[in-house]
């Protein structure tokens, strides 16, 4: 069952750039870890020194072994040193995963009724 990480992290505004440039390594490791459909650092364009992180996990195993990979540790350790103010993540298993819109280009709340 896939999983879903979300994950804001908010700096000191003027070190933003610096860190997202300097994760890179990071961010490129990750994406080649096994079970890694998706990982994406992103600017909050709103939000001075925030930092939206999104991953996709092909499974728990899969996201276990990204935590025990070394460069998650780095990457940990970079953020606690680019001027951390604070962060909060979440996981989310995911039990039905659905286009958002049907064949006819119209956007899908519901799970299970995608009209056809």
């Amino acid at each position: 069952m896939p999983v879903i990480i979300s994950a804001v992290i908010d700096l000191e505004p003027e070190r933003v750039e610096r860190a997202l440039l300097d994760a890179q390594p990071f961010i490129a490791a990750s994406r080649a870890e096994p079970g890694c459909i998706a990982y994406d650092w992103a600017v909050d364009p709103a939000t001075p020194g925030r930092i939206h992180v999104f991953e996709e996990w092909e499974s728990e195993e899969a996201l276990a072994g990204h935590f025990r990979d070394p460069s998650y540790a780095a990457m940990r350790d970079h953020v606690g040193a680019s001027g951390l103010i604070t962060a909060r993540s979440q996981k989310y298993r995911c039990d039905a995963i659905e286009p958002v819109y049907d064949s006819g280009g119209v956007p899908q709340a519901h799970f299970g009724r995608v009209a056809q």
